[in-house]
This record gives structure tokens, sequence and C-alpha cells, in this order.
């Protein structure tokens, strides 16, 4: 079977919810479900995420982050970081731990390498969506840093199977944005249950639409992945430098840029990174 087939195989497997995810994903989808109940308290939330090394860790990093410690005051366990961060910003972790478990188990170098370029990527892009969300496009930015932590979750599948098929990663060609980047993306995306909106605005950035100046979630979504200076390595190297050029026009921003507004936030943007990547 071509890269092609297999493409297109395992797309069809996505469109009919036929998804094979690792046991350790399968714990983590429950601890997003109990959050999302509307009557989990902050004690339980506590209390399974502290059971959660790498969550607890990158909780903690977090709320120490300059986006979300105004006061300068460091908290030190996972009580104050809860506290601090909310359940919405706790939910975008749940879903980075997610698509981090999805090729956790992946033994082969060179994909381990892949999903270490991906996930560069991904905290970078989450990174950049907030702080646009916030001084930019003012929409929610809890939303739009848990759309672009999700928004390559079907890339990190495919690599969850790609020990299976060999051929499957041997180049970044335009197969991988028709049936990867979209018809698997949008299974993954329908069977871990996110919002619509966030459905929505994964949708906008495969179909390369954005307005300028940014409006939506969607054009947020797509300005931040364009912006990124991590690369997919999914993704076709001179596409995504296109890309890059076209995303730093400078337009106005109220009584400023989005020059001048990345520049002043070089530092929030390095510091969610970094936590994310914790």
């Amino acid at each position: 079977m071509d890269r092609l087939d297999t493409l297109k195989r395992i797309a069809a497997q996505a469109a009919r919810g036929e998804l094979t995810f690792p046991s350790n994903v399968n714990a983590t989808l429950r601890l997003q479900r109990t959050l999302d109940e509307p009557d989990c308290h902050v004690d339980l939330a506590t209390h399974m995420i502290m059971a959660e090394p790498l969550l607890s860790a990158r909780a903690v990093a977090l709320a120490n982050s300059a986006a979300f410690n105004r006061s300068g005051r460091d908290v030190a366990n996972v009580r104050a970081a809860v506290a601090r961060l909310g359940f919405r910003t706790l939910r975008s972790l749940v879903a980075s731990l997610i698509v981090r478990q999805l090729t956790g188990d992946t033994e082969t170098p060179a994909l381990r390498a892949k999903a270490a370029q991906l996930w560069r990527h991904t905290a970078n892009v989450a990174a950049l969506a907030h702080v646009i969300a916030k001084k930019v496009t003012r929409i929610d930015p809890e939303t739009a840093m848990f759309a672009a932590i999700v928004h390559e979750v079907g890339g990190f599948y495919l690599l969850s199977r790609a020990a299976e098929f060999p051929r499957l990663l041997e180049d970044n060609s335009e197969s991988w944005m028709q049936y990867g980047e979209k018809l698997i993306g949008r299974g993954v995306l329908k069977q871990l249950g996110v919002p619509d909106p966030v459905l929505c605005a994964a949708e906008a950035l495969w179909q390369g639409t954005r307005a300028l100046p940014p409006e939506t979630l969607g054009d947020t979504l797509s300005l931040a992945n364009d912006l990124a200076q991590e690369i997919s390595p999914l993704q076709p190297l001179e596409s995504a430098q296109v890309r890059q050029q076209a995303a730093m026009i400078n337009f106005g921003v109220g009584h400023t840029t989005l020059h001048r507004i990345l520049l002043d936030s070089a530092d929030e943007i390095a510091s969610l990174t970094a936590a994310l990547l914790t």
C-alpha cells in the first residue's frame, strides 16, 4: 500500500470514528471529561492532576509564567496553580497532555524527532495565539490557546500510526494537507469532543482563510500558525516560509502595530512556550 492509499485509509477510519488511542490517552480523556462536569470541585481537580506528574509540573510552570503570574509571586504547589489558572486553562493543559501521549511510545528515533518538533511548533503557536487573542483580536485567550494546542492533533495521531506504515512520512507533500491535516485532524478532534467553535477555527486554518486585520478565532489561530518560528515537520517547508512572510504585514492595532505588540510581548510568548514544553 503506497503513502497516499495509507493516508486515505486512515482518514476513512477517522471519519468513521475508528481511532486507536494508547491506553494512557484514554485515561487522560476521563480526566478531561471530569473537568468538563459543571459541578467538578477544585479539590477533585487538584487530586486528579496531582496523579499525573507531567501535568502537575506543567500546571505549576504555566501558573508561574509571565502570562499568568502578574503579581510576580510564584506558586509552589498544584492546588495554588489550579486556583490561579482556572478550569478553562486546565482543560488546555489536559489537551496538551493528550496530544503528547499520542506519540509517547514511539521508538523510532526519526519519529521521536518529528514528534518533538511538532510539539515545539504546537507550543509556539499556542503561546502566540494566547497573546494575539488578548492584544489583537480581543477574543478569549484561553479558547485561542486551546485551539492552538489541538490544531495539529491529526499530525500527532498520524505519527502514532507511522510504525505500522513505514512509508507514511517519507515526504511533506500536499497529500498530507489534503488527507492528513484535514480529514484525519477532523476525525480526531471530533473523537476528542472539542467544542464546535474550536473545530471551526481549525477548519479555517486548514482552508487557508484569514481576514486582515484578523477578527475571529480562526483568524487568530491562522495568524499564530503563520507567525510561528517553529515550523511543523509535516508541512512543506516552502509553503510554511511563504506563510511566515505573508504574516509579517505590520497592520495597525489601535494606537500600535502587530510588530510592536509581538516585540512588547516577547517575554510573555517565550514564557508561555517554555511552560508548555516543560
